[in-house]
């Protein structure tokens, strides 16, 4: 079992690397949003059940995954609602069930964040695309995060195409068209 655990800021490019690795592959996309939107429907983004339940609902995706060694990609932006140790645990659960966890890191300069970050695509699918609100939530400490595991593939997305980027994760984490 994989599980390519692709991170990065908001407008890194996460999702549509994501979409396009999992077209080269064939393995299923788990983002981040998918669990998120879900619970947006019935909690307030950081409130105490948002969190609690945001995480268990990660982690019990990616423990029966692991049951079924079901390889699978995975998008997540370092922000402080979730739990320091989040990313070890991860690791430590696919570990123990035998499988491996690739961190891919995606960065890109501010300047194409800012170009990014109010795409109609980014406001279609209620992702942060404020380049006031990002501002504002920087200032404020939102995205403050222990360093992630060391990744094993790191791309800056402002230079680099995303199917260019998914056929360099794929080539480098040596994973097969599914």
């Amino acid at each position: 079992m994989r599980l390519v655990f692709i991170h990065g800021p908001a407008a890194s490019g996460k999702l549509t690397v994501a979409h396009e690795l999992a077209a080269l592959t064939g393995l299923p996309l788990f983002h981040n949003h998918l669990v998120v939107d879900a619970l947006l429907a019935v909690f307030p983004f950081g409130s105490p059940a948002f969190v609690e339940l945001r995480e268990a609902m990660w982690m019990d995706v990616f423990r029966a995954a692991a049951a079924e060694r079901r390889s699978l990609i995975f998008t997540f932006h370092p922000e402080a609602s979730v739990a320091p140790d989040f990313p070890a645990r991860v690791v430590a659960l696919v570990a123990a069930a035998g499988g491996r966890v690739d961190f891919v890191a995606l960065d890109c300069a501010p300047e194409v964040v800012a170009a990014r970050i109010e795409a109609p695509s980014r406001q279609a699918s209620g992702k942060l695309s404020s380049l006031a609100l990002l501002r504002d939530l920087e200032a404020q400490g939102a995205f403050a995060y222990p360093p992630l595991p060391p990744a094993a593939v790191a791309i800056d997305t402002g230079a680099v195409a995303p199917a260019e980027a998914a056929a360099r994760i794929r080539d480098d984490l040596g994973l097969r068209a599914g």
